[in-house]
């Protein structure tokens, strides 16, 4: 049935295509018909005004004329001589516009010598009133002579103003054609289309049935995969918060060990040597100072052996609380690394497991920030809220592109596991040169639902 379908469905998309060519080809044939219709309209448009315009400046020449022969006014010369100026202006256009047509442009010379006859008849009326000559006006004016030039002009100008007038119904008619033509083309390809619309319905449907039935089988799919992988996230997660249970029960168990056993060996090793010094009295030089070295390596093991248990089990945190432990690890730190360290700590009312987690984020950011940040000020605060705490550790160190690292890198990926499965979650703010800022919020108590 496929193999029918698709060269079927080939053929009903050719026709579709084939039916968008034609009607592109249409609307392209018809808008460039009409395109030209229009521009000729315009153009015979615009020169039937000039036209209009030509025989309204000669009347307004002759009003202007004859108002001055009878009142001698000169106001009446100032819309003679805009209407001369305006009247040349419209003749020279007129004749850049019938230059490619003879027998108009023949029209319009016989037009433009009578208009420049009106104009010299006029000119020479206007001249002798001006002169005074009063007879030479009157004999101008009472004559037929301006009459004569005048009809000529209007019967040349009308013959023009048809020849436009004809222009415009020609292309009034073009255009009439070109939506005609476009008219049917377009209601013909129109059912072209919808015949193979209806074949690609024909032919789409059992495919579209197909379709329906495998979306069923890959939804069906993605389901099985989806609840595969929430139960071995929640079962690696599981693993991964045991492992992490069994880490700190083995650094408790490492700290007993080495407080009880290398803690009963470094002390009864500085009892003897203290013997051996009361029982030597007055040693010689070397021998005193051999035991004055011994002494002080004894000690620098005993403090290496606290601040190793510390790592692995803080006892101030049982012994002193949160608060107090944050604040020795904050000491201990500055003074290893030389760096400033300023904290803000409220008390907190958190159980025992949250409290080793706040421990061991701080903890485990200032790790980050003496391997990595360059720092010079590392400010610590933790807040205490109705709910939840938060907790703040941020630096003025060089910083990274949070976006090109690793989940995994700089034990991110331990502490971000570690506040979730307190039920918080770590944000990680940083940028190249602005330092670095990780803030987690944990809730006091654990929501089920």
């Amino acid at each position: 049935m496929r193999s029918f379908a698709l060269p079927k469905m080939a053929i009903s998309l050719l026709l579709a295509v084939l039916a968008a060519l034609i009607l592109v080809g249409i609307n392209e044939t018809g808008f460039i018909r009409s395109s030209d219709a229009l521009d000729d309209i315009a153009e015979a448009s615009r020169t039937r005004g000039s036209l209009n315009r030509l025989l309204q400046h000669v009347l307004d020449a002759e009003t202007g004329q004859r108002g001055y022969l009878l009142t001698g006014d000169p106001r009446y010369l100032e819309p003679y001589d805009s209407a001369v100026a305006d009247i040349n202006q419209v003749l020279d256009n007129l004749r850049s516009v019938y230059t490619p047509n003879a027998e108009e442009f023949n029209i319009l010379a016989q037009l433009g010598r009578n208009v420049q006859r009106k104009l010299a008849e006029m000119d020479l009326s206007v001249r002798a009133r001006k002169q005074g000559n009063e007879d030479a006006w009157k004999f101008v004016l009472m004559t037929d002579i301006g009459k004569e030039h005048m009809d000529a002009i209007r019967e040349q100008a009308t013959k023009l103003i048809n020849a436009s007038t004809t222009r415009m119904e020609v292309g009034q008619a073009q255009v009439r054609r070109a939506l005609v033509f476009s008219r049917v083309g377009i209601a013909a390809v129109t059912l072209a289309g919808l015949l193979a619309f209806y074949l690609y319905l024909r032919q789409t449907t059992a495919l579209k049935l197909a379709g329906e039935r495998q979306q069923e089988v890959l939804q069906k799919e993605r389901d099985l995969l989806e609840r595969q992988v929430r139960e071995r996230t929640a079962t690696l997660a599981e693993l991964a918060t045991h492992l992490q249970m069994v880490r700190e029960e083995e650094r408790g168990h490492l700290a007993r060990e080495l407080h009880d056993e290398l803690g009963a060996l470094l002390t009864a090793a500085k009892l003897d040597v203290a013997r051996l010094k009361s029982r030597l009295g007055s040693p010689a030089p070397e021998v005193g100072q051999r035991l004055v070295h011994l002494t002080e390596t004894l000690n620098s093991g005993i403090a290496l052996k606290r601040r190793i248990i510390e790592d692995l089990r803080p006892s101030s945190l049982s012994n002193l609380g949160l608060t107090a432990s944050l604040e020795i690890l904050a000491r201990e730190f500055s003074e290893r690394s030389g760096m400033e360290i300023a904290t803000s700590l409220d008390t907190v009312e958190l159980d025992e497991s949250r409290q080793l987690t706040v421990y061991r984020l701080i903890q485990e950011s200032l790790t980050n920030v003496g391997k990595y940040a360059q720092a010079q000020q590392v400010d610590i605060s933790v807040r205490n809220y109705e709910a939840h705490v938060e907790v703040d550790v941020k630096d003025d160190g060089a910083g990274f592109d949070v976006s090109q690292v690793r989940p995994s890198t700089h034990g991110l990926a331990g502490m971000r596991h570690r506040v979730e499965a307190a039920g918080g979650r770590l944000n990680v703010t940083s940028a190249p040169g602005a330092g670095t800022r990780i803030s987690a919020v944990l809730p006091k108590a654990v929501h089920t639902g």
